[in-house]
């Protein structure tokens, strides 16, 4: 049945249509949208939902998440608030529990994770495996994810485990692993960084999961200047996360590149990193997106009202910049923005935008306008999510 939404008192499109007011949409039975206009002007509908003189926005598409783990390092969080410095090499932390939680476990997990993210506006997730770190537990993760998010990505390369060496451990990753991974999973990614793996080893599995048909995606310099801006955009990478440290020719880079910057603040924020600099990557023109990072150690959050208002408060983007990132900018760097139609480049409904024919996937604002997630900052912002045109 279709549904109309009105009572809409801002309807932020995220689209070359912009920000209309007094606005009405109709969700399709398939999930899709029909229409959207004045109110005034709204047809009829199956059935009608009231927000109220409420904003809507497209539902936050959320492109990095590490969503599978057990275990908890708040330990280690406290130390580093105490003055200890975030070393890439915590995340072992996580890997023995992971690897004993089971499958089981890992699902209830990743199913509470996912109801805390709709939560919050959430409506689109990538997530990540990279905790197991042997074959047997990222093929587990890979395949638990699967069931349940709309991208996942294969992470075996997130850091070696101890006791194995590096080139040992590679080898696996691009082997039984890879091959293990991959008819769960769309996208390849690896931790190129100091304390995690050189430029040579990320093209190496990099390069391995383009063989095998997968999208490339990257996390790169965190921790300091280093190769995987570089390494991103030389390989078509999607998108390149975290971006702390860039050189003008970084930024270069990106700007003439389709590869999108991806900004973490919640984990800038934890780690004590320096901001990346998403003022100067838009006044560039590069495509810019904002992730929640959601993990146990550097990042336990997925609200992406937080990191949006901090990009705001602190990385001095505008709110319709901020609004983008964490929308359309996201599903860019999933490649399932509107190209067209309101479809993606494969045909698919788009997220990230409200356009006809695109996923009706509305953040509904406790608020009259979107202003408030910043001029609120902290505030419970998120009055209802749709999915679809279904509330979750």
């Amino acid at each position: 049945m279709s549904t109309l939404f009105t009572g809409i008192s801002e309807l932020r499109t995220v689209s070359e249509a912009g920000t209309l007011a007094d606005a009405a949409l109709i969700a399709n039975t398939d999930g899709t949208i029909a229409w959207i206009g004045p109110a005034s002007e709204a047809p009829a509908a199956d059935e009608k939902v009231d927000l109220g003189g409420r904003a809507v926005l497209p539902g936050w598409v959320d492109s990095h998440t590490h969503m599978i783990f057990d275990g908890d390092r708040s330990a280690e969080f406290e130390a580093r608030m105490a003055g200890e410095s975030y070393q890439a090499g915590g995340i072992a932390v996580t890997m023995d529990a992971t690897r004993s939680a089971g499958e089981e476990r890992l699902e209830k997990l990743l199913v509470e994770r996912i109801a805390a993210a709709h939560r919050g506006g959430t409506t689109t997730l990538e997530t990540k495996t990279g905790y197991g770190l042997n074959t047997e537990s990222e093929i587990e993760a890979a395949r638990v994810a699967a069931r349940h998010v709309d991208d996942v990505t294969f992470l075996g390369a997130h850091l070696v485990p101890p006791g194995v060496e590096a080139e040992t451990y590679l080898d696996e990753v691009v082997g039984p692993m890879l091959d293990g991974v991959a008819e769960h999973v769309q996208w390849i990614d690896v931790f190129c960084e100091r304390g995690a793996f050189n430029e040579e080893q990320s093209r190496r599995v990099l390069e391995a999961g383009k063989a095998r048909g997968l999208g490339v995606r990257v996390h790169g310099n965190q921790l300091g200047e280093g190769p995987g801006v570089a390494l991103a955009v030389e390989l078509g990478a999607a998108s390149v996360d975290h971006v702390n440290y860039l050189s003008d020719a970084d930024i270069e880079a990106l700007a003439s590149s389709e590869t999108v910057a991806t900004l973490l603040p919640a984990c800038d924020l934890s780690t004590r990193e320096p901001l990346a600099p998403g003022r100067k990557l838009l006044d560039a023109g590069a495509t810019v997106a904002i992730a929640s990072n959601l993990n146990p150690g550097t990042s336990y959050t997925s609200s992406m009202n937080f990191c949006v208002t901090t990009a705001v408060l602190q990385q001095h983007l505008t709110l319709d910049e901020a609004i983008a990132a964490g929308t359309r900018g996201g599903a860019t760097a999933l490649r399932r923005q509107d190209v067209g139609s309101g479809k993606d480049a494969q045909g698919r409904p788009a997220k990230g935008s409200l356009v006809v024919g695109a996923a009706a996937d509305l953040h509904v604002l406790d608020a009259r306008s979107a202003i408030h997630l910043a001029y609120r900052p902290g505030m419970p912002m998120t009055f209802k999510t749709f999915v679809g045109g279904r509330e979750v």
